[in-house]
């Protein structure tokens, strides 16, 4: 685990405003900054970023987070790679959650060796690409202007067994076959790639990671993909994502293809948001990271049998992984065509009405189960139940595997309890004595009162008020209260007293969204610490005296309900008094 104390510090060396910036135009607004949200598409800003509560938060579609949660939801890195990407950016190095081996050491050394060599062969490559008339026309005919392949570094590697060497005197050194740019054979060494367009594959950083090679003309394999390396794992990685990331956060969607072309053609047509696998079939991290991106993907396959195997292997990796409130979809090209032929015959505006218009998961599967049954007999209902069980249980978005079940159960002819239990879905019941006893389902917190939300969000203006909470006070059954509840108890335990590490202490938490509301009322309001600290206050001021007055009140009818004793008197007189005096403290 990486320790609360470093977090803190680097959240105090790192100002969001500059992590932003990388990203997003921004603009002075009073004390904030304000930009045009990068989560999703607008013409008015109403991103806003707080260099005082180190926070952004979009009021139009509710993207809100720190510095770390920015660079996770814009750039797709996981919690890790953020804090290192921060921790890089102003000097400072991740702690290892555990003493680094000398093997380690020596791996990390040698991956920056070699991620040196793929970047110099990269730019062999494209200084080869203007030297090579046949390769600029290969290009020039498939439609590619220069300025595409300059965004995408295209290169070409020559017709030379040893092209390399000029790039590399050393050519004999083990790292060439290491990042897998030369092979080695029975004592001889040669180029990997030759005389073919080069395609260079960057890491989520911009690093580039591996190749693609096209050939020319005929010729067998037609692409050609850099091996597994150190650096380089075809299943987690995805050609144009670099290229195509702003365009995915503004389109809100990630389209997925097959080549290397289909990507590069649409974004040359406008259709920037596509990306690709590299040559092999999708994989849950290919998922997985999409999602974080997008808030819909869109596989784009082949429509003969070879396609619908791929999307069929596409669907069953995404089932356990789609949610409730993103969509994924399945768009098939008509026989004989691929994105890249499609979006040049029929243009940008049909491509994208398709896109658009692509079938969704649930019609993909449920169409596919129907095809392999005969519906109109019993036997092939049940088989359609025995074929959609295996799916249905891997589905875990709760909305969208009930959807599921009530669609198979129609077509079953039974009813929703039936296929659940047949589906395998139905929670088991018991009976008699050995049957468990559940506990009352909770009901949602209400709406906390006005109180409870403004206490919270003074302690956000000025973490330190949290020493000075009183939980008695609270309404128990708001979320508010049990955020503050929470705050103090990570405060006792020597929790670092800042806004931004608060956030981040919290962020996985059953807390998270409170705390998120709150602070962007805290950006709407622009609360300063002095206020917030008077309002704090001011306001346990008034939940005390409210207690007291409730508890007076209580006195007093159990005075009134029948014959007084003289300690109840004494009591409700003493009462009274100490009423009085808090009125007095609030003027």
């Amino acid at each position: 685990m990486i320790p609360d104390s470093f977090k803190q510090d680097l959240l105090n060396r790192v100002d969001i405003v500059d992590v932003v910036s990388r990203y997003v135009q921004l603009k002075k607004g009073g004390a904030n900054f304000l930009g045009l949200c990068p989560f999703h598409g607008e013409k008015t800003p109403s991103f806003t970023v707080s260099p005082s509560k180190q926070f952004y938060h979009c009021f139009g579609c509710g993207a809100h987070g720190n510095a770390i949660g920015f660079l996770m939801a814009y750039a797709g890195l996981g919690y890790v790679d953020a804090l290192r990407d921060l921790a890089g950016s102003v000097g400072m190095q991740l702690p290892e959650m555990r003493p680094r081996t000398r093997e380690e050491a020596e791996r990390q050394a040698r991956e920056a060796d070699l991620g040196t060599l793929l970047e110099q062969a990269m730019g062999f490559y494209r200084a080869e690409l203007k030297k090579s008339p046949r390769a600029i026309d290969y290009l020039k005919g498939r439609g590619l202007r220069g300025e595409v392949a300059a965004r995408f570094r295209l290169g070409y590697a020559p017709d030379d067994w040893q092209g390399l060497r000029a790039a590399f005197p050393a050519y004999e050194q083990r790292e060439l076959v290491e990042c897998g740019l030369v092979i080695e054979n029975d004592g001889k060494r040669y180029d990997r790639f030759r005389d073919r367009i080069m395609f260079p594959i960057f890491s989520n950083r911009g690093a580039v990671i591996g190749f693609g090679g096209r050939v020319l003309g005929p010729g067998e394999p037609k692409y050609l993909n850099s091996p597994e390396t150190p650096l380089f794992e075809k299943g987690r990685e995805l050609y144009g994502l670099v290229q195509a990331r702003e365009a995915i956060r503004s389109a809100g969607r990630a389209l997925v293809v097959e080549g290397y072309m289909d990507v590069i053609s649409l974004a040359q047509h406008g259709v920037g948001y596509a990306v690709a696998t590299l040559g092999t079939a999708t994989t849950p991290h290919h998922v997985s990271r999409l999602l974080r991106l997008a808030d819909q993907v869109v596989f784009c396959f082949d429509g003969d049998a070879a396609g619908r195997k791929a999307a069929w292997r596409a669907l069953e990796v995404s089932l356990p992984l789609a949610p409730d409130h993103k969509p994924i979809r399945f768009l098939f090209l008509p026989q004989g065509e691929d994105p890249d032929s499609s979006i040049r015959a029929h243009g940008a505006e049909a491509f994208e009405r398709a896109v658009r218009e692509a079938q969704t998961l649930s019609g993909f599967l449920l169409g596919e189960l129907r095809a392999q049954a005969d519906l109109g007999t019993p036997e092939g209902r049940s088989a359609l139940l025995a074929a959609a069980r295996p799916h249905l249980q891997r589905t875990e978005a709760p909305g969208l595997r009930l959807q599921l079940v009530k669609e198979v159960a129609d077509l079953a002819r039974v009813s929703q309890a039936e296929a659940e239990q047949l589906l395998g879905l139905a929670t088991p019941v018991t009976s008699g004595a050995s049957r468990p006893r559940v506990a009352p389902r909770r009901s949602a917190p209400p709406i906390a009162a006005s109180q409870e939300r403004n206490l919270l969000r003074c302690v956000l203006v000025k973490p330190v008020l949290v020493e000075a909470l009183e939980p008695a006070l609270l309404d128990a059954q708001a979320a508010e209260s049990a955020a503050l509840q929470a705050i103090a108890r990570w405060a006792a335990e020597g929790g670092e007293m800042s806004g931004a590490l608060l956030i981040e202490q919290f962020r996985d938490s059953a807390h998270a969204e409170t705390l998120f509301r709150a602070q962007a009322a805290v950006l709407e309001h622009n609360l300063s610490e002095d206020d917030a600290e008077r309002q704090f206050l001011q306001i346990q001021l008034a939940l005390r005296i409210q207690r007291k007055n409730e508890e007076f009140e209580a006195l007093r009818r159990e005075a009134a309900a029948g014959p007084a004793g003289r300690e109840l008197m004494l009591e409700i007189d003493r009462r009274a008094k100490e009423l009085a005096e808090l009125k007095r403290q609030r003027l």
